[in-house]
């Protein structure tokens, strides 16, 4: 009997506590990032100047999104998103792809949503989130405990996240973020805010078993000293990306072909254009030596 090799890729969230943590999440009390998001995408929207008439938004926290948008269907950021094919002029993706198993196909999801033209939109949290968190929690359970463990979820660098939108067929993609610094008394109250936004650790490769208390009391005199902030507060820093793609139209904009532009980039810039095939001019010395 041949012997069959399990292929199933291991999963990177563990799903159920990632339900648990945002079903207790209180916004209300640790909503800041969300309102940023809302008051970001309003400008976003406000510059495409267009009229939306069938919206989806895709969240995690549909109470929060439930009327940023008029008449919009709202729906979870589940693996299979609750989206008809064709049906939209408007996907928003917010605050959740950050968490998702399959990023690309939560896009490629979204695309399928769009009408021909339409536009998709996505806020979510990226890779400069938590890094001084980070770097306290590694120290510490390094000295603490004699190794690392998993403990604050990888996000995606920007140049990254950008490239999705491509790979899930989006056309004209841009990608841009917005750094939020924010002061917290202590460690543990960074802990609490985290715990109250639903973004606590839910990795699969978690440590299941409860840490020592020197764990955290250690991180929290490492982060004091590493990432002060004033009035003897802690930094810590929230990045949200905001990505923009459409789904592909003949009426858009497309790269010229390569050889066909009407005049040189060195007449627009007057100077002169450099030709890899020539020899450099020889840079001489008082003597008219090379």
């Amino acid at each position: 009997m041949t012997a069959k090799t399990d292929m199933t890729r291991p999963k990177l969230i563990d799903q159920e506590a990632l339900s648990r943590h945002r079903a207790r999440a209180r916004l209300d009390r640790a909503g800041f990032l969300h309102d940023e998001a809302r008051f970001e995408l309003q400008e976003r929207l406000l510059d495409v100047n267009r009229t939306f008439t069938s919206p989806a938004i895709v969240t995690p926290f549909p109470d929060l999104w439930a009327d940023f948008l008029p008449g919009a269907v709202v729906v979870p950021d589940s693996d299979l998103l609750a989206l008809d094919p064709g049906a939209h002029d408007l996907v928003l993706h917010v605050m959740g792809l950050h968490w998702a198993e399959d990023p690309v196909g939560q896009l490629v999801q979204c695309r399928r949503a769009l009408r021909p033209d339409g536009l998709l939109m996505v806020t979510m949290l990226g890779g400069e989130t938590l890094n001084e968190l980070r770097t306290a929690l590694a120290q510490a359970e390094s000295e603490v405990m004699g190794g690392l463990s998993p403990r604050v979820a990888p996000m995606g660098e920007i140049r990254d996240l950008g490239g999705l939108l491509g790979r899930a067929g989006l056309s004209l993609p841009v990608a841009d973020r917005l750094p939020q610094r924010v002061t917290y008394q202590t460690l543990f109250h960074l802990l609490r805010d985290l715990r109250d936004m639903g973004e606590t650790n839910a990795l699969a490769a978690r440590h299941k078993a409860t840490p020592p208390r020197a764990l955290f009391a250690r991180a929290a005199q490492i982060y004091a000293e590493r990432f002060p902030a004033e009035d003897d507060r802690i930094a810590a820093t929230f990045e949200l990306v905001f990505l923009t793609g459409w789904s592909p139209h003949d009426s858009q904009q497309k790269p010229l072909r390569p050889g066909s532009a009407a005049a040189r980039l060195a007449e627009a810039l007057d100077t002169t254009e450099f030709d890899e095939t020539a020899r450099p001019v020889p840079v001489l010395n008082k003597r008219g030596q090379e």
